[in-house]
């Protein structure tokens, strides 16, 4: 009638039943898996025929990005005009008197003068910590901040940690002729090194020092000098405007 079971027998079953609960378990798992991996591929799928789909949105389109950094504060804009900074010092006119206009000898003067400045610019621009721009990139960049510049066009400039230029790189147009500019100014804010191309003009490098002497070398139609209005192409020694010392080619006599 009642059958008696055997404990090593026992142990057995329960020991068979414990794993086919787990495999059970496995199973039924795995079919999950399978069906969330199945959904992702199908979504996957989608999104890339989507993306080479014609007609697809795979640029981004927008006026304006402004990057801030762990504080908050604005330090990458970008933009086609770029858009407004908060932290910005060039378009707070009392932090520009306080930054700039203190070392001018005339501060009113300066102020209403930078009214008039250029602070825009399509592109990106670069600010630092304080707010002062370093890194502008673009066109029409923004001018110095210790005067307007001769004329618009693309480029690149690099400010120091105070705002003022140092170095830039670009085309301007002037009396609609394109001149390529190389510029490395002093901490006076003057051009030291300055390598250029102007289209039917001068071709050289110029440095300047600050008692007002410079050398040129390089190719013009007339005298940097001024002191004589003829075509060169050679090595000019200055003191001033005042042509100190010329050596050119036009002034080797030609072979008879």
């Amino acid at each position: 009638m009642w059958r008696s079971y055997h404990p090593s027998h026992m142990e057995c079953t329960m020991h068979e039943q414990s794993e086919a609960g787990r495999i059970g378990v496995l199973e039924r798992q795995l079919r999950h898996q399978r069906r969330a991996l199945g959904a992702v591929v199908v979504v996957g799928a989608i999104a890339l025929l989507g993306a080479f789909a014609p007609g697809s949105r795979d640029v981004i389109r927008t006026r304006g990005i402004v990057i801030v950094d762990e504080r908050g504060r604005e330090r990458i804009l970008i933009g086609a005009p770029i858009p407004a900074a908060a932290n910005r010092v060039r378009t707070n006119p009392a932090r520009v008197e306080r930054a700039w206009a203190s070392r001018f000898p005339d501060p009113k003067q300066y102020m209403r003068w930078y009214a008039d400045y250029r602070h825009s610019m399509h592109g990106m621009l670069v600010l630092d910590e304080n707010g002062f721009d370093r890194l502008a990139i673009g066109d029409s960049t923004p001018d110095p901040n210790i005067g307007r510049r001769i004329g618009a066009g693309p480029g690149i400039e690099i400010n120091d940690a105070q705002g003022f230029e140092r170095t830039g790189y670009g085309m301007l147009t002037v009396a609609g002729k394109d001149r390529v500019v190389l510029g490395l100014d002093g901490n006076d804010g003057q051009e030291a090194v300055v390598l250029s191309v102007q289209d039917g003009g001068t071709a050289g490098l110029s440095v300047r020092a600050k008692q007002g002497h410079s050398i040129f070398l390089g190719a013009s139609p007339a005298s940097p000098g001024r002191a004589a209005n003829n075509a060169m192409s050679g090595l000019l020694l200055l003191r001033g405007d005042t042509t100190v010392h010329r050596l050119s080619t036009e002034d080797v006599p030609k072979p008879e």
